[in-house]
């Protein structure tokens, strides 16, 4: 920090096990993850290449080679994990991941329906060769789960073996743990809470509303995914109260 200011929520400190900070990157060339890098790097835990942004992104190793440099694991979207399951490329999944290094990997099913205890067997196979995050809910706006299914699977993904689970809000901020407005279903939430340890979710929030709500019901180091890269420093000044939307939070 350049300078001080006392009574601030302390946060948890690199290596982060809970107060993650997810990072979406969509696309950025080489240049824009310099960028980033720079300026947000030090607040970012983890990078998604969303979806399945791996395949036509150019310069992929190089980009990989950035970030590694940097210290932040990154990994692919679990839209790709979804592509290859449904064409029967399990297999050339895990060959990928080796041929890219990757120590992270996504499982979802939320663009594909798979029966839940073979998802599950899928992330006990591939904690074998990497470090799994899984994600829990649907893209489709229209598929609404109810509490004890959340919880029921998220259960059974952590026994399975996930570091994390992730719960489901799309880049957009308006599926799964929200309602098509954005405004976050509160009683789900608060619900998934009395039976999931906190620190073992990411929580996808990519709106600032969404960030601000759960920075007031959990604390400065809930694990949020799903953040643009020019939202990294702005959502690091929520965490801390220096911000007028949590300004009076921590005081």
């Amino acid at each position: 920090m350049n300078y001080n200011i006392n009574n601030l929520p302390e946060r948890v400190v690199k290596p982060r096990n809970s107060g993650i900070t997810m990072v979406m990157d969509k696309g950025l060339s080489l240049r824009q993850v310099e960028d980033f890098l720079e300026v947000g790097g030090a607040y970012t835990d983890i990078v998604k290449l969303g979806w399945a942004t791996s395949y036509v992104t150019p310069n992929l190793d190089k980009k990989l080679d950035l970030y590694r440099e940097a210290g932040i694991p990154v990994y692919f979207g679990g839209t790709l994990f979804e592509a290859f399951i449904i064409r029967n490329q399990f297999d050339d999944y895990c060959r990928i991941l080796d041929k890219y290094q990757m120590e992270y990997a996504e499982v979802s099913d939320g663009s594909i329906e798979i029966e839940h205890d073979i998802k599950c067997e899928y992330i006990r196979k591939l904690t074998k060769q990497v470090t799994v995050i899984s994600e829990v809910g649907s893209k489709d706006v229209q598929k609404i789960f109810a509490p004890y299914k959340w919880i029921k699977l998220m259960n059974a993904e952590i026994e399975a073996g996930s570091w994390k689970v992730i719960a489901e809000a799309r880049e957009s901020g308006n599926v799964g743990i929200y309602r098509d407005s954005g405004e976050v279903r509160q009683g789900l939430v608060d619900e998934i809470l009395t039976q999931i340890p906190e620190e073992t979710i990411i929580w996808e929030a990519p709106q600032k509303a969404q960030q601000v709500w759960f920075i007031k019901l959990i604390g400065a180091n809930v694990s949020l995914g799903n953040i643009a890269p020019a939202d990294v420093i702005p959502l690091e000044t929520l965490r801390l109260g220096i911000r007028s939307d949590t300004f009076d939070h921590f005081l």
